[in-house]
């Protein structure tokens, strides 16, 4: 298996990193490959223009018919 090795880590990158081995009970080495399968392999490469539009579809919230807007609630709120 190939070795990967970096220079000139930004210290604030290999703290994260650190950070991120510690809370998930891994080795700095682990997290790294961890984090670098999830970004290439799990991840699509790019997007279309309609996967993107269809994604934000997918995320966009809308709320409950009769749901006040925020205008409304922040008046509600500043009247008490």
């Amino acid at each position: 298996m190939p070795v990967l090795h970096l220079n000139d880590v930004p210290d604030e990158v290999y703290t994260r990193l650190q950070q991120l081995a510690a809370a998930h009970h891994n080795t700095l080495e682990v997290e790294v490959l961890r984090l670098l399968h999830d970004l290439l392999l799990t991840q699509p490469s790019c997007y279309s223009q309609a996967e993107l539009l269809a994604e934000l579809r997918l995320r966009s919230f809308t709320p409950p018919p009769g749901t006040p807007d925020s205008v409304t609630l922040l008046a509600e709120d500043r009247g008490r």
